[in-house]
């Protein structure tokens, strides 16, 4: 091994032959000679100073941070740090302070056109009222009334105080009330998201309980059986002379004069209508369940009468004073129809076992195709109650032993869809567009707002399963042309027609003002007028004194012409039927808040009380005779 010598020279002894090699090369080369001793001396200054300084200075280390999972030098860590700290202060900090300062939160989109509408329909309820006005009722000109009414039905505790005034006279018309009724709360089992987003829930539902309680009292809805049903208070001879509800005109405020109250002792469309009513206004108030049941349990009763065999005569059979305003031509739709609601609102199958015994729709001739049978309305609950069926069929298809009327159900509603549109030549239109689907006689909006109501909802039934349409023979239907149908009529009502008018008072800048309605004549001026003593209001060329608010009148003739009179009422009178129908088409059309469509919550809402599941094996025979 060679130890190192600091001071430049070897410990080594050379041999005597590298001697010579040096001799000879000191001779050969001074210059090179003194130059490695300049070299020398250099080292061993060097050397020298690193002796006596000590060792030279060692380079600064980096120092590492133990992660866990990584080793990162310290410097690295500390900068990553101070970024994170930078970008909290720069974009975090500022974050923060936005969110913190309270923002007025963006209302609902404005309403359309048919929510305004919506608003205005309902008042016209409040205006029709009978009896003790709640003080929130909201018409100034409209006050108590009726309390009288039933004094002669010894076997109504209380008489029959309540309900509501038909349409510009002031009878109450059990029939159509109840029809009026079953309207609205099917809308309102619909549609309930939609109410509550424009701010009419707990109105539609007050309206509807003013109804049915009054329903209530017609038969004795406490007993499990019943003999008789009043089916309606009030008349009016035709043509007569003597004060009733047509020779007199007056508010109903002061009415003078006689008021009967009518029962009849066999009523299988009347007692089918008012069960249809109370049991879907039960699934409305399901949220009330003392109230939900008490309306279930009157409409068992009153429809075990309405089935009764021997009481199978319907109710306006020679009953002149019933006759000829609401005369029933037929109790089949009402037995499918209220009978398609007791199941929904019981789950009982023995109603569903009913709705669907082949018998039925044969006697009801619901599958012949026949043209007026596909037009919902007070005396043709048909499409309305095939409809409600086909629902069963497209959410629940309970399949066998169901499935064969369900199935033809949703055919004929299929059917029914097909003849609204005006390709298929089934009802005539006027030029400007309205649908004449009773064939051009008087009152014929009240007709295309209920229709347009079942076109709106099937659309919507049809897209809460993703099914995009149905056939019309070779043409294929899309929701979306149901809808339009549906627009299309409610766009012609509220002014888009020929007269550029709108048929709901209130509504827009012209509208009808001289109504054939004495209410809304007859001004509200403390002054009791005597029964002719308000022909003078009835007769008057002035607009009316009392604003029916949202009153849809009878509407156009088939030319779509219009005489803003009060003698003409077929065009003239609003009705309780034409403006609960239009209140269910407002409804399922408008896109205000954000109830588009049936909601989920809803579609089941009319399923709660169907027990699941469906009976595998057939049940017993039904005990009905045909």
């Amino acid at each position: 091994m060679y130890a190192a010598n600091h001071w430049g020279g070897s410990f080594e002894i050379a041999d005597g032959a590298a001697e010579d090699d040096h001799s000879r090369n000191m001779d050969l080369d001074r210059g090179a000679l003194s130059r490695q001793q300049h070299q020398q001396h250099h080292e061993l200054d060097e050397t020298q100073q690193s002796w006596l300084l000590g060792p030279p200075e060692a380079k600064k280390k980096d120092k590492y941070v133990d992660l866990g999972c990584v080793v990162v030098k310290r410097k690295l860590l500390w900068w990553a740090l101070w970024c994170v700290v930078a970008a909290f202060v720069l974009i975090g900090l500022p974050i923060i302070i936005a969110k913190s300062i309270p923002h007025k939160k963006p209302g609902p989109p404005p309403p359309d056109q048919y929510t305004d509408a919506l608003h205005k329909a309902l008042l016209f309820f409040n205006a029709q009222k009978s009896g003790r006005l709640p003080k929130n009722n909201g018409i100034s000109w409209r006050g108590n009334s009726g309390l009288s009414d039933g004094s002669d039905a010894k076997d109504v505790k209380g008489g029959l105080v309540g309900g509501y005034y038909d349409a510009g006279d002031n009878i109450k018309f059990h029939f159509p009330m109840a029809f009026s009724m079953t309207l609205l709360s099917w809308s309102v089992i619909e549609y309930s998201a939609k109410y509550k987003d424009v701010g009419e829930y707990n109105h539609v539902r007050e309206l509807i309980k003013w109804g049915t309680d009054y329903l209530l009292l017609t038969f004795n809805s406490s007993a499990s059986t019943i003999d008789k049903l009043y089916a309606q208070v009030g008349a009016a001879k035709i043509n007569g002379s003597q004060p009733d509800d047509h020779y007199c005109w007056n508010r109903p405020e002061d009415m003078a004069y006689r008021r009967p109250s009518l029962s009849v002792s066999s009523a299988p469309d009347l007692g089918g209508e008012v069960a249809a009513a109370l049991a879907a206004a039960s699934i409305a108030f399901r949220d009330n369940a003392a109230y939900s049941k008490k309306l279930v349990q009157g409409a068992a009763t009153v429809y075990k009468f309405a089935r009764q065999s021997g009481r199978r005569t319907p109710y306006s059979l020679r009953q002149p004073d019933i006759e000829y305003y609401y005369n029933s031509t037929s109790y089949w739709d009402e037995y499918m129809w209220s009978a398609a609601w007791m199941y929904y609102a019981t789950g009982n199958s023995s109603y569903i076992t009913f709705a669907t015994d082949p018998r039925l729709p044969k006697n009801a001739k619901a599958f012949l195709s026949i043209l007026d049978f596909s037009v919902f309305s007070w005396d043709n609950k048909l499409p309305g109650a095939q409809l409600l069926l086909s629902r069963l069929r497209m959410f629940l298809n309970p399949g066998y032993p169901y499935e064969e009327s369900l199935g033809g159900y949703q055919n004929a509603t299929g059917l029914n869809m097909c003849m609204y549109f005006p390709r298929f030549g089934a009802f005539n239109f006027t030029k400007g567009g309205l649908a004449l689907f009773n064939h051009g006689k008087g009152q014929p909006l009240q007709y295309v707002v209920a229709n347009s109501f079942l076109a709106a909802l099937y659309a919507d039934y049809m897209e809460a399963i993703n099914v995009p349409g149905w056939y019309c023979g070779p043409s294929f239907m899309t929701t979306n042309d149901l809808r339009d149908f549906a627009k299309s009529q409610l766009n012609y009502i509220l002014g888009d027609n020929p007269r550029k008018m709108s048929y709901v008072v209130g509504f827009g800048k012209k509208y009808p003002r001289h109504l054939h309605h004495r209410g809304a004549s007859t001004p509200h001026n403390g002054v009791k007028y005597s029964c002719t003593g308000g022909y003078k209001w009835r007769d008057s060329k002035k607009a009316d004194p009392n604003l029916l608010t949202g009153a849809m009148v009878g509407g156009p003739d088939k030319n779509d012409g219009f005489k803003d009179s009060r003698n003409t009422f077929g065009q003239n009178e609003p009705t309780l039927v034409a403006n609960a129908g239009l209140v269910a088409a407002l409804v399922a059309i408008t896109n205000s808040g954000k109830g588009v469509g049936i909601n989920a919550v809803d579609k089941n809402t009319m399923f709660s009380a169907v027990p699941p599941p469906f009976p595998a094996t057939p049940p017993p025979p039904s005990s009905w005779k045909p």
